[in-house]
């Protein structure tokens, strides 16, 4: 028997009872609906429909052509409860709005389906009688109905159910983490802004040259930083040139204590690198490099490729890791699962010591070109 024809014509339903769905209705069911899942999982085209219904045709001709009673008996048996257990969950789904949820389906299924079998029971029986066949005995033809459908309609409902909710868990731990990231950067820490502006009204009595090159600076930063705030993907040269302007705050602020170096290839300007996890390594580095050691530090950033990869490295040759935290603070631990989150096993983060008591935050991402979202 064609469980494939079978499958199709229990799910023929959909295009009579839910016309354009996704189109109509995909305003007011999101993803996570049972029922969008249900319909999805049920789907079918009307050539399918078509082939189905000729291939069913021929079939019954054929039986009836060949004298085959018992086979035709056997297909209804196992092909009625089927079709009308899912022809029933597609109408009930579609007639109540307000009872889409899992509870609804599987009660939904499971008691028409009993009912169903039912009825194909007793008419698998008349059939029988009436053209003197030896068929099933009641018990036979009930477990083979329930099995048949259990296998073709249950297991897949279940199976979908359960990839349905693991979907909307991962989807809610990308919302929380995008809500966790707008809200990094839609506030600038408080004691970083407190100190710039400190620094700025000190120098403005002291050396003006210097509170307007601070002020310039914070304007820049600021403004590097505002469009990132409605961007889900930043590029290299965006957040390479965010992190400048702070370094060069806080070189103003700590004066020749700190010094740095940036450096990536042109041909990496528009690589694609998530909105502020590089200044999550650079704000590591000077919290815990220069702010733990009274003397000179040097902060460097790196971009380059390497096999098809992006390599990038916020260095320092501070502090060192036995004395600041050893990779496990929350800022940290925050870029970690963001990693996950966006690339899963295709990224990595390591903090390790090198040679000369040099301090190496590396991210490897995925090599991919950034464009601009179109918002015409």
């Amino acid at each position: 028997m064609n469980l494939a024809l079978l499958n199709t014509l229990a799910t023929a339903g959909k295009r009579l009872l839910w016309t354009r769905s996704s189109e109509k209705n995909s305003h007011s069911m999101p993803d996570s609906d049972a029922a969008s899942v249900v319909f999805t999982m049920l789907g079918f085209s009307r050539s399918q429909f078509l082939l189905s219904l000729c291939m069913l045709a021929g079939v019954i001709m054929l039986a009836i052509k060949w004298h085959a009673h018992a086979w035709l008996g056997l297909l209804g048996l196992l092909a009625f409860p089927l079709c009308m257990t899912a022809w029933t969950l597609l109408l009930s789904l579609r007639l109540f709005s307000k009872c889409r949820n899992w509870l609804w389906i599987w009660c939904c299924l499971l008691s028409v389906t009993a009912l169903t079998v039912w009825m194909a029971v007793r008419t698998y029986h008349w059939w029988v009688d009436a053209h003197e066949l030896h068929g099933l005995n009641t018990l036979q033809a009930f477990a083979s109905t329930i099995v048949f459908s259990g296998v073709l309609l249950g297991w897949p409902l279940w199976r979908v159910q359960i990839q349905s909710h693991d979907l909307q868990i991962a989807n809610l731990k990308q919302l929380a983490l995008a809500a966790e990231l707008k809200a990094l950067q839609a506030q600038v820490e408080p004691h970083f802004l407190y100190n710039t502006l400190a620094n700025s009204r000190y120098l403005a009595r002291h050396d003006p040259d210097k509170a307007v090159q601070m002020l310039d600076h914070l304007i820049a930063y600021l403004q590097s930083a505002l469009p990132d705030l409605r961007s889900p993907m930043s590029t290299v040269e965006r957040e390479f040139e965010l992190a400048e302007h702070y370094l060069a705050l806080m070189a103003i602020r700590f004066g020749e204590r700190l010094s740095f170096q940036m450096h990536f290839l042109p041909g990496l300007n528009n690589a694609s690198l998530p909105p502020m996890m590089l200044m999550s390594l650079v704000e590591n580095a000077v919290q815990h490099g220069v702010e733990c050691q009274p003397g000179q530090v040097k902060i460097m950033l790196r971009a380059h490729e390497q096999a098809g990869s992006l390599y990038i490295t916020v260095s320092d040759d501070g502090a060192g890791l036995e004395q600041k935290v050893l990779g496990s603070g929350v800022g940290l631990r925050n870029l970690r699962q963001r990693l996950h989150a966006l690339y899963g096993d295709k990224a990595s983060f390591e903090l390790r010591m090198e040679a000369d008591q040099l301090t190496m935050a590396e991210l490897i991402l995925p090599l991919n070109l950034y464009s601009e979202p179109n918002h015409e």
